[in-house]
């Protein structure tokens, strides 16, 4: 069961809330000056989050700001992604702060994408620079409903999902 929380962490909690959706109302205006704005989401512990990307021809760049602080051009964390083929998104790179929800709440919404853009498959390997931390790739990726391939061997692998 919950515990019942005190006046003050309510106000503390209202405080935080109120400041994080002022800063996403700025966040938003300096972001769409460059960027497509996709969604705003919530990450891990409630923290709203502005979803954003940069397309062309061949590849896009989803990327995530935390409303915590303000935007100053940089964001918090990316998913590079390539165009393979009408039916094939391939994950190129995700990059940025670990456990922090951010690359789940970036996973949904690049699979939305690929729904949108009626895209079947989401593809991505795991590289040989990824060994130090397969096991945590491996649960993200199966988490998010991929088929998982990896051999630890020749310490190399693959990601597929599939929109069925």
């Amino acid at each position: 069961m919950e515990k019942e929380k005190s006046k003050n962490e309510l106000k503390e909690e209202l405080d935080t809330l109120e400041t994080q959706l002022f800063r996403m109302q700025n966040n938003i205006k300096e972001i769409a000056k460059s960027s497509e704005i996709i969604s705003i989401d919530q990450a891990r512990n409630d923290n709203w989050v502005v979803i954003y990307v940069n397309r062309d021809q061949e590849m896009f760049q989803l990327m995530l700001h935390d409303c915590r602080k303000p935007f100053r051009g940089t964001w918090d964390s990316a998913i590079q992604v390539e165009y393979k083929d009408e039916s094939t998104l391939h994950i190129a790179d995700i990059k940025g702060e670990k456990n922090q929800g951010y690359g789940s709440v970036l996973m949904n919404h690049l699979k939305e994408v690929a729904r949108d853009e009626n895209v079947q498959f989401i593809t991505g390997d795991i590289a040989k620079r990824d060994v130090d931390h397969f096991d945590r790739l491996e649960y993200f990726y199966k988490k998010h409903y991929f088929n998982v391939n990896i051999d630890h061997k020749e310490k190399c692998g693959d990601v597929t999902w599939n929109d069925e």
